[in-house]
């Protein structure tokens, strides 16, 4: 089957030649309207995007083929996150490929206010020699505040350093621990303002860091601040940065990102000690190589391998570890499945537990594979991505438990449900590290493989009643593929897993309920 990706905006050709490469087949095809993109959008299983690409709900409604957005570059605000994770299409970005050139903006951008490089340049380009007019000040001994202290701002931390600068941060998610490693000084976000020379953003657009450079910030700030943001607009208010400018409480600004972009307009603009580019971080042509190779290489891997890198909207899973993990995510499938079909909707919480072999494998595709088929149970567009989105939704309560032991097993995977009448158990295992086997149904002992038509039948165990089954199966059309059966004693109650060729339809469960011992008959499609 061929495999089309839709590359949607101006990308260096490298990307389109390693789709080639790897024998995906590739349109570029830029430029369009919604409309225009909406019309196509259904023939590609991935699309490949910058930031021109708005990829709305009503973009992905209409791609009912497409499994993975690629964006070139890291930030994905032309991406409908939640609409792609409830239709089950992996977000991916390249948070790595424009870090280097955009920390180095930023310390551009510190160094053109620090010496007021572009007014000095149109002065002296004018023909004016206003050398007393210019008085800079060094970097050397200042004290940079880092709003965001991840990858881009620990690379601007670095550069900042060998500038024999001092480093305060502020980022909730910066350990004391990595803030050592990097040589700064982690503080809460006042004690920043209160310190910094000069404060640089690298923090995302987030509702707990939207204007986090407020009206009220700014007036927190040392007199004579210089502003840098090559983040995110949106994250400085921008009136109020204009106010602060003309009263002197900020000595300078320079911006990369609007709060709106393009920027063709802005109360900012012509204010004295303010400079703008229009987003110019990732514009390096290295950066636009990095990415663009990025994000063909992370494209590819998932759509041929099912590797995920760098996604929103899922647990990252490397090329190298799919292989491993396919035959057990098959096997968790499998079990969500069995449970969401004999249960029922009466499921209030679920636990994960892998054993042996399986609990040393990334323990989130798992769950995500137990979910997927745990969840197609209420929809039919239901996979890996959106399933613990669904779930949540449903308000289910999820556990992953994890036991190093090796039991009976070399390796296991098990499900619990529980419902409102108590828990339900399903566990299974891999023959050979491959072939998934049913090992445990509701509390019996059995071995089955799963897959396709089956029937689940729980009955007294009498002589005889395999053979009626037989019979009435028989008699009705129905040709058994395997038969497996377990019971917890000789007379008690037994389980029988019974395969067959063809689909199982409402009279059939109903005949085969009337025999006698009989006590519940369901249909599954495993």
């Amino acid at each position: 089957m061929t495999v089309k990706v839709l590359i949607s905006d101006q990308m260096d050709p490298k990307a389109a030649a390693i789709f080639r490469e790897r024998g995906i087949e590739v349109d570029e095809i830029t430029g369009q309207t919604p409309e225009e993109l909406a019309a196509i959008i259904d023939q590609y299983e991935g699309l490949a995007i910058r930031s021109s690409t708005k990829v709305t709900a009503k973009i992905i409604d209409a791609a009912t083929n497409l499994k993975v957005v690629g964006r070139a570059g890291i930030g994905v605000d032309n991406v409908d996150i939640p609409a792609a994770t409830a239709r089950g299409v992996v977000v991916m970005n390249t948070p790595f490929g424009n870090s280097i050139t955009t920390a180095e903006h930023a310390i551009a951008l510190m160094f053109a206010l620090a010496r007021q490089l572009p007014e000095a340049d149109l002065s002296t380009q004018a023909g004016k020699w206003e050398k007393n007019r210019f008085m800079g000040v060094e970097v050397t001994g200042k004290t940079l505040g880092l709003i965001g202290a991840g990858n881009i701002g620990s690379i601007v931390a670095s550069r900042a350093l060998g500038l024999k600068m001092k480093v305060v941060a502020f980022d909730p998610f910066l350990t004391p621990e990595r803030a050592v490693d990097l040589g700064i000084e982690k503080v809460e976000l006042d004690e920043l303002l209160k310190r910094a020379d000069f404060i640089t953003l690298h923090t995302p657009l987030t509702d707990q860091t939207r204007n986090i450079l407020s009206r009220d910030n700014i007036a927190k700030t040392k007199r004579g601040v210089r502003i840098i943001n090559c983040a995110r607009g949106g994250l400085i208010d921008e009136a109020a940065l204009k106010d602060a400018l003309d009263s002197g409480q900020v000595g300078g600004a320079a911006l990369d990102v609007f709060e709106t972009e393009p920027a063709k307009a802005s109360p900012l603009f012509g204010t004295p000690n303010f400079i703008s580019t229009p987003h110019l971080g990732a514009s390096t042509s290295e950066a636009q190589v990095n990415v663009a190779i990025q994000v063909a290489e992370q494209m590819s891997d998932f759509l041929l391998l099912g590797g995920v890198t760098n996604a929103i909207n899922m647990p990252s899973l490397s090329a190298e570890e799919a292989p491993k993990l396919r035959p057990y995510m098959a096997l968790a499938e499998s079990l969500g499945k069995l449970v969401g079909q004999v249960v029922g909707e009466d499921i209030k919480a679920v636990a994960i537990e892998v054993e042996g072999a399986a609990a040393q494998l990334n323990p989130k595709p798992i769950t995500g594979a137990v979910l997927a088929g745990l969840m197609g149970t209420y929809s039919d567009t239901v996979n890996m991505v959106n399933a613990p989105f669904l779930a949540k939704e449903r308000g289910l309560d999820v556990r992953e438990v994890r036991h190093d032991r090796e039991g009976a097993y070399h390796t296991l995977v098990a499900v619990e449900a529980t419902t409102s009448k108590g828990t339900r158990r399903v566990a299974g295992t891999l023959f050979g590290n491959a072939n998934p086997r049913l090992v445990e149904l509701f509390g019996i002992e059995i071995e089955a493989e799963l897959g396709g038509s089956m029937l689940y039948i729980v009955n007294t165990d009498t002589p005889g009643f395999i053979g009626k089954l037989g019979t009435a199966l028989g008699e009705a059309g129905i040709n058994i593929a395997t038969f497996n059966l377990g019971r917890r004693k000789a007379r008690g109650d037994a389980a029988s897993l019974v395969a067959v060729d063809g689909k199982i339809g409402p009279d059939v469960v109903k005949t085969l309920c009337a025999l006698e011992g009989v006590r519940k008959v369901v249909p599954l499609v495993i």
